[in-house]
């Protein structure tokens, strides 16, 4: 067994090179391929610093999108092949790289395990033997790439015309990953989008080769059971399978944030525990006469693995989501935004989240999809965002063009976060003549998006010394708020020691556990819902929130049982969890809808 962690995708820049530097170690990471600018510079960056050769796709060539990320992600795999060949040729000498390959395996894994063994031997010939075993058995973490399935923007040639659905951003990105040489997975996120699901069943790589086994497969990051299980549906349906799903808090979690309907992450993790087993066997009864219709015969079932990510902070809260839940992995994201040699974070705003609490981390409308959206106050673009207001000049100019989707004011879609489009709506709001506080609310609404585009790729351009001249250098970072309680930088070591339970890098440190820091979150996402719609609450709404409140109760219960049976249950941090989980339900209690 090697690591049982991975590393999410984190924004656009800051995981965007993350399997150079941790995949050689055995250690799987997410990089997104939303953002074909990026990818070309980070390319052209990496190639120099490597002495390979780079040869630019300009946006002239045909189909420029997909051959940018296909030679990305192509160049990627080719530098992690030759670290990992590299470092298992290494000798094992103290601080070389195979040597840390073991050692930041867990305790618990085999491998280490031997690597012990065979560092005790004596036997300069047996030694050897066992080294050359080691060399055999490792292996390199997965390069995944992130897919948002509904950031699916349409394009249009210079004469306007629709270049089709194939070459639509989602689908390009895909076609971009399913053409190289990647022998990994392809996450999709934020949602079912059918025409991306569709695309998948024409790529080969996506069906079973030889002994059934994939060239590249299918992650589904779920917030819930039900919305996995109809999107697995839809898949095996077509001859696809899925690997993995991720589940993921619905807004203790980095980045976007897709809330449930007040289904709380410990039921939710506990409903795939009791139906695993059943669902597996129905996508099986789907997916096995698809491929015969396509010539393919499968004779087992491919194994499906179950992870978690978001807002786990302790070992404890690792090890335990791991063995009850019967988890393959966990993922861990935001904290890595402290390892510098792991994630580009900009020198400045890395300071300012070392120094940064609780009240630093918020959940905002700065999204132009209009999906909840993780920030960071002190961010240099939440602040240029105020200056630019301030100066009456709200909105950001429009250069990428990613998350363009609204056509209230135009024929072909604009940005919310773009000054053309806040112009527009402020304009028809002081036009409307509505009252102050109104005005106010609807006024703050619109100029609270903020550009992500070029926010969450600033950081790497600035770590990297590579920024243009008159580009944007106002920086957007989404962590989640587990991040309010780490407070250093770290090296790899430490944050992985910390994961294992070998170090505590929160030692000393007061933090909620993280079934109860959720279940706040979303106590405190129904209050603001509910006065959010205090002016035109009809029955239907009510009916919404009662129903939300109601499941809440629910995991307020499933909790209370879950502390009940905990294995550890004199321990001080379970009563202290017992003590929180009173709190949040009497402030469940005085909510009234």
């Amino acid at each position: 067994m090697g690591h049982t962690f991975h590393i999410p995708v984190l924004g656009l820049g800051y995981s965007i090179d993350t399997p150079l530097k941790v995949a050689r170690y055995g250690i799987s990471s997410a990089l997104s391929i939303v953002d074909d600018e990026l990818i070309e510079r980070i390319r052209e960056y990496h190639s120099k610093e490597n002495d390979e050769p780079f040869i630019t796709i300009p946006k002239t060539a045909d189909d420029y999108r997909t051959k940018r990320i296909t030679a990305y992600l192509n160049f990627v795999d080719k530098l992690v092949n030759q670290q990992f060949e590299k470092l298992r040729n290494m000798p094992f000498i103290e601080d070389s790289d195979i040597c840390r390959y073991f050692e930041l395996l867990p305790g618990s894994s085999k491998l280490k395990q031997d690597y012990e063994l065979m560092m005790e031997c004596q036997d300069n010939h047996r030694k050897e033997v066992l080294q050359n075993v080691l060399r055999r058995q490792i292996v390199k973490g997965a390069i995944d790439v992130n897919i948002m399935a509904k950031l699916d923007k349409m394009n249009y040639n210079a004469d306007n015309e629709y270049t089709g659905d194939e070459n639509t951003d989602a689908l390009a990105a895909l076609r971009g990953f399913a053409e190289s040489n990647l022998e990994s997975s392809v996450v999709l996120s934020a949602g079912m989008n059918p025409r991306l699901y569709s695309y998948l069943e024409t790529f080969d790589d996506f069906l079973p080769g030889d002994n059934n086994k994939f060239r590249k497969k299918i992650i589904l990051k779920v917030s819930d059971f039900r919305s996995g299980l109809i999107q697995a549906k839809f898949l095996a349906k077509k001859g696809l399978w899925v690997s993995e799903f991720r589940v993921e808090s619905g807004l203790n979690c980095g980045g976007h944030a897709f809330a449930t309907e007040g289904y709380l992450l410990g039921p939710i993790l506990e409903e795939f525990k009791q139906k695993r087993e059943a669902m597996v066997e129905e996508l099986y009864q789907l997916y096995q006469p698809a491929l015969m219709q396509k010539g393919i015969e499968c004779r087992f079932i491919p194994k499906q693995r179950v992870s978690v990510q978001g807002g786990i902070g302790t070992a404890t809260e690792n090890s335990f989501l791991m063995e009850y839940y019967e988890l393959d992995a966990t993922g861990w994201g935001s904290p890595f935004l402290l390892v510098p040699e792991v994630t580009n974070v900009d020198e400045k705003t890395l300071a300012q989240l070392t120094g940064a609490d609780e009240t630093d981390f918020y959940l905002s409308g700065a999204s132009p999809l209009g999906i909840l959206f993780n920030n960071f106050k002190p961010g240099s673009g939440e602040t240029q965002r105020a200056e630019r207001l301030e100066k009456g000049r709200p909105g950001s100019p429009c250069t990428k063009k990613y998350l363009i989707t609204n056509t209230e004011f135009t024929g072909l879609p604009i940005c919310t976060a773009s000054r053309e489009y806040q112009n527009l709506k402020i304009k028809q709001l002081q036009a409307l003549a509505l009252p102050p506080d109104e005005y106010r609310e609807k006024f703050d609404g619109v100029t609270e998006k903020l550009c992500l585009c070029e926010g969450l790729c600033s950081s790497v351009y600035i770590k990297y010394g590579i920024s243009k001249p008159k580009e944007n250098k106002a920086v957007a970072i989404c962590p989640g708020p587990n991040l309010a309680y780490f407070n250093g930088i770290y090296s790899l070591e430490e944050m992985v020691k910390h994961i294992y339970g070998k170090l505590d890098l929160l030692d000393k440190i007061k933090r909620p556990n993280l079934f109860i820091k959720e279940l706040d979150l979303y106590i405190d996402y129904l209050q603001t819902d509910i006065l959010a719609h205090i002016k035109d609450l009809n029955e239907k709404k009510r009916k919404h929130l009662n129903n939300f409140k109601t499941q809440l109760q629910n995991g307020i219960d499933y909790y209370k049982q879950l502390f009940s049976e905990w294995p550890e249950q004199t321990s001080k941090s379970l009563m202290v969890c017992i003590d929180e989980l009173i709190v949040s339900e009497r402030k469940l209690n005085t909510i009234l809808i």
